[in-house]
């Protein structure tokens, strides 16, 4: 009798798999875009915030219908290949690769910035050859190590927020920015506009990229079907919800952004002025650990979708489909994405953020498309209201959402992005055309 084949373990609790996502969107990074929103909405980030979310929550909900019909750690990759066609499943799978390739490079990145910052005289390559051995090994021994501290660096996380919170009321209350704890002006007053708050919303939305990542989980938890879904909202909703409520308090304390000398790197500064060089100090270094969190999140959701995509021999199998016989984690995609993220040491940040969006738009859109197209269409739930409004209108509203991000996409993300899909759709034709080697669809096993 062949032995098995090695397959992903199945652990993760619904808490587990919610500290992951909320570990990848960052909640302390809804201080880093908080000047430029501002500035953008007239001191209106709540609002825009809001906007976001709702944008966000009807993906999310597209993401819970299709992870109960197909619970695969592939996510878009799969939900595309299955509904439409391999072909478009591979180019779906290839180009948000981008979002998730360079999410961990891009948490390294941030994290040299901090700790340069604080330690100017070690050299850069130091701090990332560190953090990204880290980030690997973790991940090499198991998706629970991961989880775990993940919990730890959120809770970290939660407690500073509530410690800023605590400040900032204080002094509001006392008499500075606005000089009241209630009020309606960091949703509304009377220099709102309503095309600068969706154009602050188009921003904001890259906050939450993360909560999609949670599919890629589905094959290492129990009841996938139920998990997952419920996971991914709740990471958005939590998500939001702290994004709101510190926008809020920021937005009271910080009426307008004439206080910041530096508009584009603003949290070292709100730290300063909320709680002095000591408070600084310790944001700085938990902002730094909560980056690192992120990256091992990151860096567990790609080497998965890599994964399911060497297990379908979309590439190459004997690398990407390879599973650790004793971690049960996929080592050899763990390993790659590590080297990729030691990259950090020279790579530009423009260059990395403006790849992600594409990858993740890409991800996000055929999504929505994809709850149309299994449940309206092929499926033909379209018989009652209830129907048309859970499997068209909603989905139809998050590409809507997602279609005035595409219009507000920076050039070069564009660009990038179109280059990185010509070379998938190169791949593709050489594949089969020349060498004629044929799609395998993986048919799921049920939980074990």
């Amino acid at each position: 009798m062949p032995n098995a084949p090695v397959r992903l373990k199945k652990s993760l609790k619904l808490w587990q798999v919610v500290v992951i996502g909320l570990a990848y969107l960052t909640p302390m990074a809804v201080f880093d875009t908080f000047a430029m929103v501002s500035d953008i909405t007239s001191g209106h980030v709540a609002t825009s915030y809001l906007l976001a979310l709702a944008g966000i929550l009807f993906t999310a909900f597209s993401y819970g219908h299709l992870v109960r019909k197909y619970p695969s750690a592939g996510s878009a990759y799969t939900y595309a290949q299955k509904t439409f066609h391999p072909y478009v499943g591979f180019m779906v799978g290839w180009s948000s690769l981008l979002d998730y390739m360079f999410m961990p490079m891009i948490n390294m990145l941030l994290a040299k910035i901090y700790l340069t910052a604080m330690f100017p005289g070690v050299e850069p390559w130091v701090f990332i050859f560190g953090l990204v051995s880290v980030m690997t090994l973790l991940n090499l021994r198991g998706i629970n190590l991961v989880a775990n501290f993940n919990g730890l660096i959120v809770l970290v996380q939660v407690a500073i927020i509530l410690v800023f919170l605590a400040l900032m009321a204080h002094a509001v209350y006392f008499g500075e920015g606005e000089g009241t704890v209630l009020s309606s002006r960091p949703f509304y007053s009377d220099h709102t506009a309503l095309l600068p708050l969706f154009t602050g919303a188009t921003i904001l939305c890259f906050s939450f990229l993360g909560f999609d990542g949670l599919s890629s989980l589905s094959e290492e938890t129990p009841n996938a079907g139920k998990v997952i879904p419920r996971a991914i909202v709740l990471t958005a909703l939590i998500g939001g919800i702290i994004f709101v409520l510190v926008s809020y308090f920021l937005q009271l304390y910080f009426p307008d952004i004439s206080r910041f000398k530096e508009p584009d790197a603003v949290l070292p500064e709100i730290a300063l002025y909320v709680g002095g060089k000591l408070f600084q100090s310790v944001v700085l270094v938990s902002t730094t650990v909560a980056v690192l969190a992120s990256g091992m999140a990151a860096h567990a959701g790609v080497s998965r979708i890599l994964y399911v995509m060497g297990r379908d021999r979309m590439i190459p199998e004997r690398v990407f489909g390879y599973v650790h016989p004793t971690w049960r984690t996929p080592a050899i995609n763990v390993l790659l994405v590590g080297a990729l993220a030691l990259s950090a040491v020279s790579f530009d940040l423009d260059i990395a953020l403006a790849l992600v969006n594409f990858g993740a738009l890409v991800a996000f859109t055929f999504v929505n498309l994809s709850v149309i197209a299994q449940f309206w269409v092929r499926e033909r739930r379209n018989k009652c209201l209830k129907d048309h409004l859970v499997y068209l209108l909603l989905p139809l509203l998050g590409a809507a959402t997602l279609g005035a991000l595409w219009i507000n996409l920076e050039q070069s993300s564009l660009e990038l992005g179109l280059i990185w899909a010509g070379l998938g759709v190169a791949y593709l034709l050489l594949r089969l055309a020349v060498f004629r080697i044929p799609f395998r669809q993986y048919e799921e096993a049920t939980d074990a």
